[in-house]
């Protein structure tokens, strides 16, 4: 038995005699996924204990270094949250070549002209708010997809500096092949400044990045969030508005 139609004179809005039909859209492959997952993890543990070294808590000199280690450990999780960073954007970098098209580096790059009128309709309808969503991508939309790619730039930027920092006191291959950044940015406190400063960058990003992941999840209704989870999102066959 069907639910009854509430019309005019209930105080209720009445309801749609035709349910708008949606069909299930494999957006984001299990390599998009695990990267996702992987480098959200690093990401946050990088910038917690990327503060604490930069601004250690005094509560924990209460004891003598020889008590405890946990500055060690500190630097440890730091060190290595950034290799396995580092080898997930490699393998990222690789995926954007071999992936569909939402996964391609085409997708991050406002090319045509559509895109570029995407960007300002998008600014339009979230920053601005004055005007609503015209077509809405499926994957990322240009001015997320841009935006994406100046994160990508600042990952590259952290991982010289990162590493720069760290060849000082490693004598790996990896780490010495960045030595030279060093006098470049006139000396280690100018390298570590930046580095630092990077840091509030990814902080912003990621809480910007998370609210509006919510927030189209709730106004698109099309599973941004899951998506993320089981790549599947969700497309209109038909607008009956």
């Amino acid at each position: 038995m069907s639910a009854p139609v509430l019309g005019a004179g209930s105080g209720l809005p009445a309801a749609h005699p035709h349910p708008v039909e949606y069909r299930r859209i494999y957006v984001w492959e299990l390599p998009v996924r695990v990267y996702h997952w992987i480098n959200a993890v690093a990401l946050v543990a990088l910038c917690i204990t990327g503060y604490l070294i930069g601004a250690p808590i005094r509560a924990f000199y209460a004891a003598e270094a020889y008590q405890q280690y946990w500055f060690g450990w500190i630097r440890f999780i730091h060190f290595f949250c950034a290799f396995v960073y580092v080898f997930n954007f490699l393998a990222r970098l690789y995926w954007g070549f071999v992936g569909n098209k939402y996964s391609s580096w085409r997708a991050f790059f406002p090319f045509k002209r559509s895109q570029r009128e995407e960007i300002v309709d998008v600014i339009k309808a979230d920053v601005l708010e004055t005007k609503l969503h015209g077509p809405i991508s499926l994957g990322h939309n240009a001015l997320a997809g841009l935006i994406y790619f100046g994160t990508f730039l600042a990952f590259v930027f952290q991982t010289i500096t990162g590493f720069a920092l760290y060849s000082s006191m490693s004598n790996s291959w990896l780490p010495r092949m960045f030595n030279w950044i060093v006098p470049l940015m006139g000396g280690e406190f100018g390298v570590r400044f930046w580095h630092h400063t990077f840091l509030w960058f990814f902080v912003t990003f990621v809480i910007i990045h998370v609210y509006l992941a919510f927030y189209h999840d709730y106004i698109e209704g099309r599973g941004t969030v899951s998506s993320i989870i089981g790549g599947w999102k969700f497309e209109r066959e038909k607008n009956d508005d």
